[in-house]
């Protein structure tokens, strides 16, 4: 299979990706208010656009109205959601680029001098230029009229343009805490598995009240919240990959697929069915 554009009614939402260029997918909601998002991150960079009406972005510690003709940044790992506004109807479009892919442009572009991504530190801007040249790449690249060469070529062009207008040089960065690190690490690694708040504990060296406590505060999210992140993290690969829900429910460490179906929707605000096909 080449490429894959999901859309199962107007209003459902829609993925495209291409084995072409494993680096890049997105994604479009045409009536936001028909998703909602629980709070959740990603390993790869995320930039969106909302074309229509207005929503809540929440952003780490802080939220944000946004509106028609706004851009919204995601770095990996920065804890996000994007909800409707009392029904008011919204629509928006989203990129979704790995990280080495755009670490490794970074360090073309001499932004990046050790192969570590730089972080940005706008989250959400009005800028008409870009706003346009967003909408313009995701027409390019759900366009199954448009060759592949045209597709990287203009994905290049854009995220160069990106990083220029919105240079990292003043980057955002956590302070290092390198007990909940081994915290979210020995998550990560075990993410599939039957974890115990005493083994994330000792792995980490850390009682388990300041754990919860800690981990929340730096992560914006509690260690079991993590956890359902990381599983859906890894059950997107396991079904871009082409394999059963079933299975991926169970490789993930869901004890069913009723309880995979309803976490992975309120972090993709799309079934596993609809990501899948």
């Amino acid at each position: 299979m080449k490429h894959t554009v999901a859309k199962d009614a107007d209003k459902a939402p829609r993925f495209w990706r291409d084995d072409a260029l494993p680096f890049i997918e997105a994604r479009a909601i045409a009536d936001g208010r028909e998703v909602c998002y629980a709070r959740h991150s990603h390993e790869h960079f995320s930039i969106g656009a909302i074309t229509a009406g207005r929503s809540t972005y929440v952003h780490e510690q802080s939220a944000f109205e946004v509106s028609a003709g706004t851009v919204v940044l995601m770095n990996p790992g920065d804890v996000h959601a994007c909800n409707p506004i009392d029904d008011q109807p919204w629509s928006y479009l989203m990129l979704y680029v790995e990280t080495p892919w755009l670490t490794d442009l970074q360090h073309q572009l001499g932004f990046s001098h050790d192969q570590t991504f730089r972080r940005f530190s706008i989250t959400h801007l009005h800028d008409a230029g870009l706003f346009a040249s967003l909408n313009e790449l995701y027409a390019v690249l759900v366009d199954g009229q448009q060759d592949i060469l045209r597709k990287h070529s203009d994905a290049v062009e854009f995220f160069t343009d990106v990083q220029q207008r919105l240079n990292p040089g003043e980057q955002t960065v956590r302070e290092p805490n390198f007990k909940l690190e081994r915290a979210a690490e020995y998550i990560r690694d075990n993410c599939t598995q039957l974890l115990k708040l005493e083994d994330i504990c000792a792995a980490a060296q850390l009682s388990p009240s300041y754990l919860i406590r800690a981990f929340k505060q730096h992560y914006g999210m509690t260690p079991h919240a993590f956890l359902l992140n990381r599983r859906i993290q890894f059950a997107r690969e396991q079904l871009r990959s082409g394999k059963l829900i079933a299975d991926v429910a169970l490789e993930a460490g869901f004890a069913d697929q009723a309880h995979f179906q309803r976490v992975f929707k309120q972090h993709l605000a799309a079934t596993p069915g609809q990501y899948r096909s």
